[in-house]
This record gives C-alpha cells, structure tokens and sequence, in this order.
C-alpha cells in the first residue's frame, strides 16, 4: 500500500498542476488553490518537484503568503473578484439558463467570501529605512 501512496501524491501534484495551468487563461478556474494543492501534493511527493513549484516566480511569492498566515495578496483578490465578475457577465450575455447562473451565482459568493475573509497581504517593500537611536539621529 506505501508503494501506492507516493505515485498518487504525485499524480494529483500534476493534475493540480495542470488545473492550475489551465486556470490562467480560463476564468472560472482558479489558479491559485490548485498552486497551493500541487506544492501540498508534490511535498508529499517529490522533493525536486515541490522546490520547481515553489521556486516559479508567479507561484513562489503566493505559496509563501500563505504559508505565512493563509495571506491573499490585495491584488490576486482583486483580480480573482474581477475574474468571477466577468465570469458571471460572460455567462450571463451568452443566454446560459437561469439555474445554471443561480448555481454559479451562489459557488462564487461563497469563494468570495473566502477569498475575503483572508488577510491582506502587501507586498514587501524593496527598500528599508535606516534604523533610527532613541533621540532621532541615524544609527551608524
């Protein structure tokens, strides 16, 4: 059963990878829970597959937000709000039936109250400012 474990963990870090994948250019898809599976699964895994997701420049920066208190950057929430609303508008000017935007309607408030229940993330600043002494003046 150990023999199977592995390679299971490992199929799901590529399927959520792939979903993930697909998520950038569909918007009904998100990107960043199948991000966050696929680095859990290829954890789970494989150690040069969960350093390849977590070193990708898009996706690395989001898993350490996370990791860091289950963060969500402002703008990954803007455009995730955004990417449902447009989503929504998409299917509803292309004539889909009522219960099928109903259905939608109510799977995206949910994932939008999730994603705003989250904290804010800001991003870090690439400057710092010199430490200052008590009475005001520049430390050395």
């Amino acid at each position: 059963m150990a023999l199977l474990v592995r390679p299971l963990w490992l199929f799901l870090g590529v399927v959520s990878s792939g979903l993930g994948l697909a998520g950038t250019v569909l918007p009904l898809l998100p990107t960043t829970p199948f991000a966050l599976l696929a680095a859990f699964c290829f954890s789970r895994s494989s150690e040069s597959l969960k350093n390849w997701i977590e070193t990708r420049p898009g996706i690395a920066p989001v898993l350490a937000d996370w990791r860091e208190g289950g963060a969500i950057r402002r703008s990954v929430k803007l455009m995730a709000l955004l990417s449902m609303l447009a989503s929504a508008l998409i299917a509803w000017l292309a004539g889909v039936p009522v219960w099928a935007l109903a259905t939608q309607a109510g799977v995206m408030t949910c994932a939008a109250a999730f994603i705003l229940s989250r904290p804010t993330r800001r991003r870090h600043s690439t400057t710092r400012s010199a430490p200052y002494a008590p009475e005001g003046r520049l430390m050395p």
